[in-house]
């Protein structure tokens, strides 16, 4: 999907999906529907009761393809960029907080427990973007993620 450069929230569709993917979250449903970013419920599958999140990847305008990457601690050498990338980062994010058009983001990391049938936990890492600067995102399966209603 491409952005609209105008820095209001309407006509933002990346801000638009990023509001729906907010509202569904806070609004957890058991039901599936179309396999879309915007579809109007939170799936549940074969492992998945209910699911809380609907994972997304995003893509910077100037990312040159490359999902924007942020580190899963709060430790201030870690490296998320390009080439350099330590083991402690992750480019799946949870919509915390829309406000205009700026969006929280929760950063996921992935699940080490191998008995676990779901494939994310919650950090305690937030950014804060502004919409414009997103060219595209990328929905993930929904899922349930522990410690975040």
């Amino acid at each position: 999907m491409n952005n609209n450069r105008d820095n209001n929230t309407e006509g933002n569709c990346i801000n638009e999906i990023l509001c729906v993917i907010l509202v569904l979250q806070e609004n957890a449903c058991p039901d599936n529907c179309l396999q879309t970013c915007d579809r109007p419920v939170l799936g549940g599958g074969a492992n998945c009761l209910v699911c809380n999140t609907r994972p997304v990847m995003i893509y910077t305008c100037c990312g040159n393809g490359v999902p924007w990457s942020v580190a899963t601690t709060k430790d201030a050498t870690t490296n998320c960029a390009g080439l350099g990338q330590t083991a402690n980062c992750s480019s799946v994010f949870r919509v915390e907080k829309i406000e205009g058009n700026c969006c929280t983001f929760r950063v996921l990391a992935d699940n080490d427990d191998p008995t676990s049938v779901y494939p994310y936990v919650a950090t305690n890492v937030f950014f804060t973007m502004d919409c414009s600067c997103i060219c595209s995102i990328r929905c993930l399966s929904d899922t349930y993620v522990d410690c975040v209603c």
